[in-house]
């Protein structure tokens, strides 16, 4: 997954303080100054989402203004997950 994250150009992993995801740890990818990309990281699997927030500084502290699961148990090697997130980069 570090490949993942290292190519879209993912932060580093921080603790969400907004409940939005359950108090798991996330990072975010900027697609523009309000829609985000975002791997929720779970124990045992990654679930990546679509949110909109009124600005970056609001990701992890607020709850965001939409959140939409792309891709639940994110797995690499199956095409479909691939092309969920890298449809948003083209």
């Amino acid at each position: 997954m570090e490949n993942v994250f290292n190519y879209y150009e993912f932060s580093d992993f921080f603790k969400d303080a907004s409940e939005s995801f359950s108090g798991h740890e996330i990072c975010m990818s900027e697609l523009n100054s309000t829609h985000f990309l975002i791997f929720e990281k779970t124990e045992s699997q990654y679930n990546l989402y679509i949110s909109k927030y009124g600005s970056k500084k609001e990701v992890g502290v607020k709850s965001p203004e939409i959140l939409e699961l792309l891709v639940e148990d994110y797995d690499k090697s199956k095409p479909e997950h691939r092309i969920a997130i890298r449809r948003y980069f083209e």
